[in-house]
């Protein structure tokens, strides 16, 4: 299909901005016009990159950088949007009904207006529309749908994205029980945006009446919240950031009742500002982005630092470490995993009482570390890897935890169906509380779970493109010309996932397993500009020191191999 022309693209700019409510965006697209106009290579590029293409509607909802045009984030993509779900949701109401969607914003720019936009144009086709109190964390709009019992839930934010970027985040309830949304909704979804963005002007889009949610709604979600902790026998030294983002308020309250002490608090980062102007990138994971927390860590001379992303959805662990420049290791995603489902199943195991044994499941996503099974199996649960994201570990069948790599731990499925940042950070200072009252501390702790399931070590390669046609080249490269090995070490079988397999819909990802069960899962994020490559190997011989050197020198020979082939 040819590519349109400036002139084309011009036209199409002209019709947008007549239709964008935000005098800001529009006066910026109109000097991207005027520039284009004027003969500017990079301002036709820019509006090529804006207008060649549309910002996809997934099941991670929306998200990209906010500015103009339909393939960045901005108040006409929102409120088609919008009016694409109403019409979903008014499509699959029972006669009669009236469906209703409960919309919540974070600390991000513009997200207040957006959910604004989402809650007016929802209610102006006939969908109750319930807006939270003031902007709140992630997990509790996803309380909130369940709470209120709404057909849908949409949560503005993007997370731990860049400061600039923005999404719309689905939750469905009903018969979804509060989980994000997954494949047919999200293309019937998808098809009704296109057809309002087709068919109707944004200024033309009925705007109804919005309710505020009562603050009751919050008071419920700490009071659960603070329900997944136990009694603290000790209390453990901790520092706190909120990364910038809106944890800080509610996480306060929930350990308040839950009869934790306040923790040390990174003061420069704990109230909500979306331009995240002490890092570089608002993400726990990212090198640095905890500088201030292990400073403020060393000063208090703390047991543990935990963290939330922006929306405090995720979080992030770190433990006194003397072999660490900083004094400190930050926990992997998987460590806190394993960690917190050792927990689970140990509760699990102590609540039986008709001598049948414990019943739950266990899940977390197929790039996470195999030793989650580990503990099922120990344990006598039911065990499911599902696909990445949430919006499949949360439909595990009787789940009892769930977590994935990227920091994100479900602890108390009976009443949210996402990650939880805030309760999984109660429920590790429980942890870390039960061990100092025994003498013992998280490292201690992660020692004995090597002897007792054995060492079980992981890495992950991130590449970040600016061309999204290099992660597509590279996934294309390892299927025409599948390695033979990998670092040295045979690979056993490859699994194509892009076809189906083991029962999962077809996904595009990689899996390479290889002599002595290591395994290397190769994936586009499906919310970043990125290819990863998570690798896991483990070893079950020897003393714990031995274990985790011989587990810890397959995943480094593989990580090389590994960096060699995605070159």
């Amino acid at each position: 299909m040819p590519q349109p022309t400036d002139d084309e693209r011009i036209a199409l700019a002209e019709a947008w901005i007549a239709q964008d409510p935000d005098p800001e965006t529009r006066d910026e697209l109109a000097a991207v016009v005027a520039a284009v106009r004027d003969g500017d290579d990079a301002a036709s590029a820019d509006l090529a990159s804006r207008f060649d293409e549309r910002l996809a509607f997934g099941t991670a909802g929306l998200r990209g950088e906010i500015a103009a045009g339909p393939n960045r984030m901005n108040r006409v993509l929102v409120s088609q949007g919008a009016a694409g779900l109403a019409a979903y949701l008014l499509e699959h109401a029972a006669d009669g009904a009236v469906p209703s969607v409960v919309v919540g914003y974070d600390g991000r720019r513009n997200s207040e207006v957006f959910a604004r936009d989402v809650a007016e144009v929802m209610s102006g086709v006939g969908v109750r529309a319930v807006l939270l109190p003031r902007l709140l964390p992630t997990p509790v709009l996803a309380f909130a749908v369940r709470h209120l019992d709404t057909s849908a839930g949409v949560m503005i934010t993007a997370s731990h994205n860049p400061p600039n970027d923005n999404g719309m985040k689905v939750y469905l309830g009903g018969e979804d029980a509060g989980s994000q949304i997954v494949a047919p909704a999200d293309g019937e979804i998808a098809a009704h945006i296109l057809r309002v963005a087709h068919g109707t002007l944004v200024p033309d889009l009925p705007r109804g009446e919005v309710e505020t949610a009562d603050e009751s709604v919050v008071d419920a979600y700490i009071a659960a919240t603070a329900a997944v902790a136990s009694p603290p026998a000790a209390q453990p030294r901790a520092v706190y950031t909120a990364m910038h983002g809106v944890g800080w308020e509610t996480l306060q309250r929930v350990l308040e009742a839950a009869g934790f002490d306040a923790p040390e608090l990174v003061g420069a980062q704990i109230e909500p500002d979306g331009r995240f102007p002490t890092v570089a990138f608002p993400n726990p994971e990212e090198p640095g982005a905890m500088d201030l927390s292990f400073e403020a860590a060393r000063a208090a001379g703390a047991d543990l630092v935990i963290a939330n992303d922006p929306d405090a959805d995720r979080l992030a662990v770190a433990i006194p470490d003397a072999s660490a420049s900083e004094g400190y290791r930050r926990l992997s995603g998987n460590e806190v995993g394993l960690l917190l489902g050792w927990q689970v199943a140990e509760g699990l195991a102590g609540s039986t009482t008709d001598g049948a044994g414990p019943r739950g499941t266990l899940a977390c996503s197929i790039v996470s570390s195999p030793g989650l099974e580990a503990i099922a199996r120990a344990y006598g649960l039911d065990f499911r890897a599902t696909l990445t994201g949430f919006k499949w570990i949360s439909r595990a069948p009787d789940l009892a935890f769930g977590y994935e790599e990227a920091l994100g731990y479900l602890v108390n499925p009976g009443t949210v169906r996402d990650k939880d940042g805030i309760s999984a950070a109660v429920a590790f200072l429980s942890l870390a509380a039960r061990l100092a009252a025994e003498g013992r501390t998280v490292a201690d702790h992660l020692d004995e779970f090597a002897e007792r399931f054995g060492a079980h070590e992981s890495t992950q390669v991130s590449i970040r493109v600016t061309d999204l046609s290099r992660i597509s080249d590279i996934m294309a490269r390892l299927r025409a010309r599948p390695p033979a090995e990998v670092g040295g070490i045979r690979v056993a079988r490859i699994d194509d996932l892009a076809q189906g397999a083991d029962g999962y819909p077809p996904s595009d990802v990689l899996r390479l397993v290889l002599d002595g069960d290591a395994r290397v899962m190769v994936r586009p994020s499906g919310t970043e500009p990125k290819l990863k490559v998570y690798i896991d190997a483990s070893a079950a011989e020897g003393s714990v020191a031995e274990r985790r050197a011989a587990a810890a020198d397959v995943v480094a020979r593989l990580e090389a191999g590994m960096r060699e082939l995605i070159a």
